[in-house]
C-alpha cells in the first residue's frame, strides 16, 4: 500500500520542465538576465543575474535585485513569442513604446569610450542603429555612410544614454513592423520609462557588461508569465 501512495503521490508533485521543453535560445544557457515586471503595463522592474553549470542544472543567483527601467507603456510580446501571449496581452510593434517580452541573446557591449571587453563596439560618429521598415538594414548598427541620411534611424553617438550598453539579439520581422534597435543602457535621469530597451544605473550596466558572455541570455518578463515557463526560470 505504501509503495502504491507514494506512486500516487508522485503523479501530483510538481516536476521541474526537462531543459529541452523550454525554449530558446534559454534551453542552452548557462548566464541568465531575468528582468520581470509587476505587470504587462508598468514601465518599473526588477533585474536579477544567474548561473548555472550545464543546461539541465539548477540556476544559481549571481547578484541584485537592482531596479530598472523597461518600456513607458510597459512590455509587449516580441514576434518570435507571440505564441505565449494571453488574448489580453499585447505583441509588440514599432514605436508602441514597449520593451519585448520573451528570451533574448545578449549580444555585443558598446559605449563611447574605448574599452577591452571582448566584442567591444566603439559608438564613433555616425554610428546609427536604423529603425525604417522600409529599409533591408532594419534592425542593424551600421554607418550614416553606408546607408545614408533619408533612412530613419537612431544617430547613437548623440544619445546619452548609449554611452555605455549592451547589444539585444532582438529576432524581429520587418514586415511586420515588430520591433528593433533594442539594447541595455544607461538610465535617464528623471526617466519614467524608454523607448522600448531596458535601461539601468550606469555601474550596474557595467556590471552586466562584465557578466555578459558570448550565450547569456535576457528574460524580460511580466511576473503573471512566470509560470508558463515554470522549471525552466529560477523560483523568486
Amino acid at each position: 500500500m505504501k509503495r502504491f501512495a507514494l506512486i500516487a503521490l508522485l503523479s501530483v508533485v510538481p516536476v521541474a520542465a526537462n531543459a529541452q521543453d523550454c525554449p530558446q535560445p534559454l534551453r542552452d544557457a548557462r548566464r541568465l538576465v531575468l528582468v520581470v515586471s509587476d505587470t504587462m503595463n508598468s514601465s518599473a522592474a526588477s533585474l536579477r543575474r544567474y548561473m548555472r553549470a550545464a543546461p539541465a542544472a539548477s540556476w544559481q543567483a549571481e547578484g541584485g535585485p537592482v531596479s530598472a527601467l523597461i518600456g513607458r507603456k510597459g512590455l509587449g510580446w516580441a514576434h518570435a513569442f507571440r505564441t505565449f501571449a494571453r488574448t489580453d496581452e499585447p505583441v509588440k510593434v514599432d514605436g508602441d513604446k514597449r520593451a519585448p517580452a520573451g528570451f533574448f541573446r545578449l549580444g555585443r557591449p558598446f559605449g563611447f569610450a574605448p574599452a577591452r571587453i571582448p566584442h567591444y563596439l566603439r559608438i564613433a560618429q555616425g554610428t546609427v542603429c536604423v529603425d525604417d521598415p522600409a529599409s533591408p538594414a532594419y534592425n542593424s548598427i551600421t554607418t550614416r555612410a553606408a546607408v545614408g541620411w533619408t533612412v530613419h534611424g537612431e544617430n547613437m553617438w548623440r544619445v546619452r544614454a548609449y554611452r555605455r550598453g549592451l547589444v539585444v539579439d532582438y529576432p524581429t520581422e520587418r514586415a511586420a513592423r515588430a520591433g528593433s534597435c533594442i539594447f541595455v543602457h544607461v538610465r535617464r535621469p528623471g526617466a519614467a520609462g524608454t523607448e522600448g530597451c531596458v535601461a539601468l544605473p550606469e555601474p550596474d550596466v557595467a556590471a552586466l557588461q562584465d557578466f555578459a558572455r558570448p550565450g547569456a541570455v535576457l528574460a524580460i518578463l511580466p511576473r503573471s508569465a512566470l509560470e508558463r515557463f515554470k522549471g525552466c526560470l529560477p523560483a523568486l
